[in-house]
């Protein structure tokens, strides 16, 4: 299989406000940025749509090493947790929901096709390609 660096990031002009996301895919000497943005959203939805739009472009099962710097993302995929909350109808625990069950949902059918290795990267750091994408999450914000 082949090896896909992806590189992901949303960003949110108020919680709710208007939004955007940005995504890097590297493979091998080829670099491909998507992005994109919604008016009305909250940040841990551009942060999940960052992903879920990366891995959409991809043609065919891959490794994927998914860097973010959403521990939300991170945390949920890599813990199990997201893949709880739908065991449990979409709810946290007895008392509280999950929040976004419909991008979890789309995300979970999408990481369930490749073999996925997560890593977090401090935000607003030296990492060049999340810069990127924040960059792109937050000119895509702007347009609404």
């Amino acid at each position: 299989m082949k090896v896909i660096t992806l590189y992901t990031d949303g960003a949110c002009s108020g919680n709710p406000g208007p939004g955007g996301w940005g995504a890097i895919l590297l493979y091998g000497e080829h670099k491909r940025e998507l992005s994109g943005g919604e008016p009305s959203t909250t940040n841990n939805r551009m942060e999940l749509t960052a992903v879920i739009e990366g891995l959409k472009a991809l043609k065919e099962p891959c490794v994927v090493e998914l860097w973010s710097d959403s521990r939300y993302v991170i945390d949920a995929l890599e813990k199990g947790w997201a893949v709880s909350w739908k065991r449990k109808g979409w709810m946290r625990n007895k008392k509280d929901p999950a929040l976004n069950p419909d991008l979890w949902e789309i995300l979970l059918q999408l990481t369930a096709t490749h073999e996925m290795h997560y890593h977090w990267v401090k935000g607003h750091a030296t990492n060049p390609y999340n810069n990127r994408c924040d960059e792109m999450a937050v000119a895509e914000s702007r347009k609404f």
